[in-house]
């Protein structure tokens, strides 16, 4: 068969799908009322169901166990009000389990991807959620299920629990007053190919009773082969919680061009315990975290950002291989000290270069690593009089010299979390080349824009800037900008930003 023909054939099927798609809108003055007015039970490729905004929370929790496919997917869509405007609100609190439906582990979720009778399929695929504000699923708030009863949601209850899914994109969601906020459970390594991109996630974590402080839910806890998480804002926990903001037990993990703003630890990348499967996976021993703003406030739980390796304490099946952590902004305000890596074991070793990372206690309160493991360092922006560790072991750390240290990296506000850097920042223009495996997997293309979006970046000079931003951003020429040498910077002030 010609490539012609090949690709008509393909259009084709395209056109043939979509012309036997359906799209279902459910909200104030459309066909249908409500969310379980919409057949669940037997969505096809391509079908769309609409959730239009309304004053009031929809108070509904249903499964997802359809498949679409790549050219069509099975789509999941809230309808804002109005450009830019909110979001409609799926609210576990008191919600309903509409009829056919009939799945496992109610207890566990608002919106649930995968595992149900009805429909019968254990493995949902080619998905999209995105637009919804998805909140309550929290064990201080009961439901209904599809039996009628009415039981109370699990302490690790989650917004949106992923049980069992594969190809899945949550785009441009509130995730919000659960226990974990978004789960995404391995399936012995059936899970794969999660996207999570440009959500807002906030709020989430247990704090009930004598269990105040629990560590065990986060904003989100997620395991499966080959996840991204792009572009998204994390907040705070809940008031009182221990968990942390971004907990993963992945194999192929790329986190870039996030915010994440406090937790117990920004982020928690460890064993994969419950799937030997994804211990296995070749991806498993390569973790990428790169383009990031990570902020740990006073008083915020653990004093280290990050941990990497393990915490099951079978340590056959610690991830044992790299942590590639390159341009990220740091930012910790803690009173005392802050330790940017725990390595779990000295089998365990960081690529750190390119970063930001800036205390303001002072250069003297910061360490880089806890006690173990193995720390590269190379062309990252430190304030003087930092430590290899505080715990008073040898840490292993090899410094290649090239780190610009300096007493403060002039961002445009740190006190108003402005972290884009000013023109006269020496940590412009001073990074150095990415290391071989992120340059073929992850380049460094785009960076984080305020708030759950990203933009392209540019190098505005003859080497990119350290940290999270480039100076000069989508707005600024690219000649004008390498003409004019440090000075043309000033375009900063045009830099595009956007509060949701």
């Amino acid at each position: 068969m010609s490539r012609r023909l090949s690709v008509l054939l393909l259009l084709a099927l395209f056109a043939a799908a979509s012309a036997s798609a359906t799209t279902y809108d459910v909200g104030p003055g459309q066909p249908l009322a409500a969310i379980g007015d919409a057949p669940w039970a037997t969505l096809n490729p391509g079908d769309v169901v609409r959730i239009h905004w309304r004053a009031t929370p929809y108070r509904e929790k249903w499964v997802i166990g359809r498949s679409g496919t790549e050219q069509a997917p099975i789509v999941v869509q809230g309808v804002l009000d109005g450009p830019g405007g909110a979001r409609p609100v799926i609210s576990g609190d008191g919600a309903v389990t509409p009829a056919p439906l009939n799945f496992w582990n109610e207890a566990r979720g608002v919106l649930k991807v995968g595992g149900s009778n009805v429909p019968d399929d254990a493995i949902a695929s080619w998905i999209v959620i995105e637009n919804l504000d998805v909140r309550s699923a929290y064990a201080a708030y009961s439901f209904t299920n599809d039996s009628g009863g009415v039981e109370s949601y699990a302490e690790n209850a989650a917004a949106i629990f992923v049980e069992a899914a594969q190809d899945l994109v949550i785009r441009n969601c509130i995730i919000s007053d659960s226990g974990n906020g978004l789960f995404v459970a391995a399936a012995d390594g059936a899970t794969r190919d999660i996207h999570i991109e440009r959500n807002w996630i906030v709020g989430n974590g247990y704090a009930i009773g004598p269990d105040s402080g629990r560590i065990y839910e986060h904003n989100t806890y997620t395991a499966a082969i080959g996840i991204v998480y792009e572009g998204n804002r994390f907040g705070p926990l809940r008031a009182g919680a221990g968990g942390n903001n971004l907990k993963d037990r992945s194999a192929g993990l790329v986190v870039r061009y996030n915010w994440i703003e406090s937790g117990n630890r920004q982020l928690d990348l460890v064993d994969a315990e419950d799937s030997n499967v994804i211990v296995n996976d070749p991806g498993y021993h390569d973790t990428f975290v790169y383009g990031n703003v990570l902020i740990e406030p006073d008083g915020a739980g653990n004093s280290q950002i990050v941990h990497y390796g393990g915490d099951s304490g079978d340590e056959t099946i610690y991830r044992k291989g790299t942590l590639h952590f390159f341009h990220n902004t740091i930012v910790s305000t803690r009173a005392g000290h802050t330790t940017l890596l725990r390595l779990s074991t000295d089998d365990e070793s960081a690529d750190v270069r390119d970063n930001v990372i800036w205390a303001q206690s002072g250069g003297d309160q910061l360490a880089m690593l806890d006690e173990t493991g193995v720390l590269a360092l190379s062309h990252n922006w430190l304030r003087p009089g930092w430590a290899d560790s505080f715990s008073g072991l040898p840490a292993q750390i090899f410094d290649d010299g090239t780190d610009v240290e300096a007493a403060d990296p002039l961002f445009v506000d740190a006190a108003g979390q402005d972290f884009h850097l000013q023109p006269l920042s020496t940590a412009i223009d001073a990074a150095g080349p990415l290391d071989a495996a992120s340059l073929a997997t992850n380049p460094l293309l785009r960076q984080y824009v305020e708030h759950q979006d990203t933009e392209p970046r540019f190098t505005s000079g003859p080497a990119n800037d350290i940290g999270a931003f480039e100076t000069c951003a989508q707005s600024c020429p690219e000649p004008a900008a390498a003409a004019g040498g440090r000075a043309a910077v000033a375009c900063v002030v045009a830099r595009r930003r956007r509060i949701d």
